[in-house]
């Protein structure tokens, strides 16, 4: 396979696809995009995601973008990061299509509440999007207490996704007021803990400068390059 190109920018939603490159055993290589010029909303970068967006993938058949759809892709390329087996696979799927459609979105609405709405309102639109996250939480939390696709042996795409989302839950916005506990969420904390144990997550954890406890007890990434701001 010709070697793959995967535009990022520390510790934002191209982790993802970096953790699950990783874990694929897939080359690739990154071109580092600046956020802090907003080089992801230029032309050039716009010619490979409309959206303005982190991240894109190139691979040999065209740039692709979405973080869900670049995972599904990688699992295409290495079937181990999904489950064999039809229904769990099903289910899988599901919940991966449930964290982009769902948390993921919920997240960036908390982080950035000036692109939805202005003046005092964004502080009442944090405070119902900070309990909508809580209940979302809590509905993956339990949807995931006996699922084999999540925190085993080996990690799959729905690990690559959920983990560095826990991980921003409790990080940004930088100036909440409280943010969601992990040890209120025994599954996730149990599937962030194992993630942890990854060669994936420290191949990631060197690259992002993430430190050692990167899903479970974060702290800011310090990356060889780039702002995760």
């Amino acid at each position: 396979m010709t070697k793959l190109v995967l535009h990022y920018a520390p510790d934002n939603a191209s982790l993802c696809i970096r953790l699950a490159l990783e874990a694929a055993g897939l080359p690739f290589s990154t071109r580092l995009v600046d956020r802090a010029a907003f080089a992801h909303k230029s032309e050039n970068y716009r010619a490979l995601n409309p959206n303005g967006l982190i991240p894109v993938l190139e691979t040999p058949g065209g740039a692709l973008f979405e973080t869900a759809a670049i995972l599904l892709w990688v699992a295409e390329q290495k079937p181990k990061l999904l489950p064999s087996d039809d229904g769990e696979r099903t289910q899988a799927v599901k919940w991966l299509i449930w964290m982009s459609n769902t948390l993921h979105p919920t997240l960036r609405m908390l982080f950035y509440p000036n692109q939805y709405i202005t003046g005092a309102a964004q502080d009442a639109l944090s405070e119902r999007t900070r309990a909508r996250l809580c209940k979302q939480l809590a509905i993956v939390d339990g949807g995931l207490v006996d699922a084999g696709f999540v925190g085993a042996q080996v990690p799959s795409i729905l690990d690559c996704y959920l983990c560095p989302m826990l991980r921003w839950t409790q990080l940004y916005p930088v100036n909440a007021t409280s943010r969601p506990d992990l040890a209120d969420y025994p599954t996730l904390q149990r599937i962030a803990a194992i993630n942890e144990t990854y060669p994936s997550t420290a191949a990631a954890i060197t690259a992002e400068g993430l430190g050692s406890t990167p899903f479970t007890a974060p702290h800011y990434a310090k990356p060889p390059e780039g702002s995760a701001t």
